[in-house]
């Protein structure tokens, strides 16, 4: 990768750590039969017709993979680009990133029973849908960082990502007949997206929301002697919120690509302080 996303390449962050671990355990155990893969296959991978029967293989299905290249790639996509997330979000935002972006691909499979109802009685296996939401996130974040394919051709990453999610866009709806579960893959990429545009500014708008009748409460306690009040730090909790909330309504009017340099470093030191006091309070 290119200096853009060097430093975090090959910088282990917790949950990567983990899920890769756990992965490729999973795949050990199966590929040395201490688990025999066809009870794996009946048991954890999920199978879009008989979802109501088996509702954990929407989670399991994410560990178990059909052979060493397919948990290779999925973990080596996840060890270059997991850990910038992780450290810019947290280990527990990007852990719900992940969980989500798996479980959308999941229930993308079962929404392709409209276009093909075969598709419903073929199971599905891997960690694709969540690792390629992990991929789209990351070139969200530093699109213009570049990935070396086989080590020789340079590509920066938004370019990369789109011209995966038009292959798997049109295998999906095209019929392909690859063995790979592509609506899975898409549904990582979809909702991804819309997660990463319109979810976690909820969340932040909803924050923000509180911490003003918070605020509004303060100030009812703090003028009843009719003297100014002196600035607490819930206040100024407030007013850094404030100029949160503007960023937010920027980004939903004109995209992520319309703050400035100034406004992004603002934004993300804002998301490091919030995740250094989560972590001190739990």
């Amino acid at each position: 990768m290119s200096p853009g996303g060097l430093r975090f390449a090959y910088r282990m962050t917790p949950w990567v750590k983990r899920l890769i671990i756990a992965n490729a355990v999973f795949w050990f155990m199966t590929w040395a039969r201490l688990i025999p893969f066809e009870l794996v296959v009946e048991y954890l991978s999920f199978t879009a017709a008989e979802a109501y029967k088996k509702p954990w293989t929407i989670i399991t299905y994410m560990f178990v993979h059909g052979g060493f290249f397919h948990v290779f790639i999925n973990m080596l996509m996840l060890f270059f680009f997991g850990p910038p997330l992780e450290e810019r979000w947290g280990g527990k935002e990007f852990l719900k990133y992940y969980a989500i972006c798996g479980v959308a691909g999941a229930l993308f499979n079962i929404g392709a029973m409209a276009f093909d109802p075969n598709i419903g009685t073929i199971p599905i296996v891997g960690a694709s849908g969540a690792v390629y939401g992990v991929m789209l996130a990351y070139a969200l974040n530093w699109p213009n960082s570049l990935v070396w394919i086989y080590a020789i051709f340079p590509i920066k990453v938004k370019y990369l990502v789109v011209i995966l999610g038009a292959m798997t866009f049109f295998s999906a709806f095209g019929g392909a007949t690859d063995g790979i579960a592509h609506f899975a893959h898409l549904g990582g990429l979809v909702v991804g997206y819309i997660y990463l545009k319109k979810g976690w500014q909820l969340g932040v708008h909803l924050e923000v929301w509180k911490k003003r009748l918070r605020k509004r409460r303060l100030r009812v306690v703090q003028g009843g002697r009719g003297k100014p009040a002196r600035p607490t730090p819930a206040d100024e909790e407030a007013r850094l919120l404030e100029v949160v909330d503007k960023l937010l309504d920027k980004i939903a009017a004109s995209g992520l690509d319309s703050l400035t340099p100034e406004e992004r470093r603002f934004l993300d030191e804002v998301s490091r302080r919030r995740q250094s006091q989560h972590e001190v309070r739990h």
